[in-house]
């Protein structure tokens, strides 16, 4: 990519007036990556790939639009995408055609360039393998840890609209992730992990996820069936922002527009969970490394209240879902062949005062839910249903006993307003912040 998006507009507005193209905009972004795997103490792969791709859009003067994506930005290939993306301009939607965000020159929250310096391969590789060789010394029955890797990324994102809007901003992001089995005679195998993320590799909280991942597996080994049946269930905050995550469609503008949502436009103001909950989407939460200040479409990203104290107040919008529905772009544009929405970070948070307050260590016949696998296929998203296997514990007397296999089923409307207590403090999950959630009377089947 130019090193100053002011030599790309440029080149952009040259190359437009050469083809008579009055109004165009461009996105476009890079990934430059590098990751590594070990295996028993040596390098099992290594992994580096730069990634880029440019979205160009181009308005004919009967309003249609032609969209082409390209990977070469030099004068040539912009002036080849803008023509390419002209022509396909008469080919184009007659109806909802998209346009313009009516913010894309709005003031940012701020610049964002928050790039560390990469770190050497062999710096992770030694990190890694030290990190792996302390996780299978932690217990006798800890055999490998088959899954594995740590990663570094540097990722730069442009917007620019043939009516002065000219966006960028870079960052970088570092990761690992740690994932252990055990092998112990006559019983099952038992694995458990963890992740975590910073801004840098120096950083990163290599040993917080060495710890989390050993006394996860570690408390797995000594477990039981249980018996099938409704339960008071705990989700942990991993797991609460993932079944949030799989049932997204509930503020998703777009799939509104597209009946593909379990709301409807006139769904605002209702009451779909219990007063104790909150939850906003915020880009700009300090804890999302990941944060962007603008969306595809050039919006500047903001703080989004989607669930205040039980109520339904926000839906996340496009510029072009924001029109049809009378609202105001909220920075959600993810921009493609077609523009799409989706989620940035989730905060969850306590709502309304609970009338009684809960802890798990003094919890009895409580199941705390670590983790819910299988949710491309256990989720039913337009149905609100979902039958999911977890890893998790049983808690009788405030003692954690773990269970050797069960599914947890339910409806998420029937979830969100059995919630009986959100716990205050957060933890930093790979979705968001979020704390404990207590769900009254779900339904567990043991194996």
């Amino acid at each position: 990519m130019p090193t100053s998006i002011t030599d790309l507009a440029t080149q952009a507005e040259a190359a437009a007036q050469r083809l008579s193209i009055a109004k165009y905009d461009i996105y476009g972004a890079s990934v430059d990556e590098t990751s590594v795997q070990v295996d028993h103490g040596e390098p099992k792969q290594v992994k580096a790939s730069q990634r880029s791709s440019v979205t160009v859009r181009v308005w004919n003067g009967d309003g249609t639009i032609g969209i082409t994506s390209t990977t070469d930005i030099d004068p040539v290939g912009l002036e080849l995408a803008l023509k390419t993306a002209y022509d396909a301009s008469f080919f184009g939607a007659k109806e909802n055609i998209p346009d313009f965000s009516p913010e894309a020159t709005a003031p940012l929250s701020g610049e964002l360039d928050d790039k560390a310096a990469p770190a050497e391969v062999s710096a992770l590789i030694e990190r890694l393998i030290g990190a792996e060789k302390a996780l299978m010394a932690a217990h006798p029955a800890i055999a490998s840890v088959p899954y594995n890797g740590m990663a570094q990324r540097e990722l730069d994102r442009f917007y620019l609209n043939s009516a002065g809007a000219m966006r960028r901003e870079g960052r970088s992001v570092a990761s690992i992730y740690l994932y252990s089995k055990t092998e112990q005679e006559g019983r099952k195998p038992r694995s458990a992990g963890a992740f975590k993320v910073s801004r840098s590799f120096g950083d990163l909280d290599v040993d917080g996820c060495l710890k989390e991942a050993a006394e996860k597996t570690i408390s797995h080994l000594n477990y039981e069936k249980i018996k099938s049946g409704q339960y008071r269930v705990v989700f942990s905050p991993d797991a609460f922002l993932s079944l949030m995550g799989a049932f997204s469609n509930l503020f998703n503008a777009q799939s509104i527009l597209d009946k593909q949502s379990l709301s409807t436009p006139e769904s605002l103001g209702e009451a779909i969970a219990s007063p104790l909950l909150c939850l906003c989407d915020d880009a700009l939460h300090p804890e999302n490394v990941g944060s962007e200040t603008f969306d595809g479409e050039g919006t500047p990203t903001r703080r989004i209240t989607l669930i205040d104290k039980g109520i339904l107040t926000n839906f996340l919008h496009s510029a072009g879902t924001a029109k049809r529905m009378h609202a105001q772009p909220t920075g959600h544009a993810n921009m493609g062949a077609k523009v799409t929405v989706g989620r940035h970070f989730y905060h969850a948070f306590p709502g309304a005062p609970a009338a009684q307050t809960y802890s798990l260590d003094e919890a009895d016949n409580v199941i705390l839910i670590d983790d819910l696998q299988a949710l491309h296929a256990g989720v039913q998203s337009l149905q609100g249903s979902f039958s999911l296997p977890f890893d998790g514990w049983l808690i009788k007397d405030g003692k954690r006993t773990s269970i050797e296999a069960a599914t947890v089923a339910g409806d998420i409307r029937d979830l969100l307003q059995s919630i009986i207590y959100v716990e205050k403090d957060l933890e930093l999950t790979g979705s968001g912040v979020s704390p404990r959630v207590w769900v009254e009377g779900l339904s567990i089947t043991g194996e």
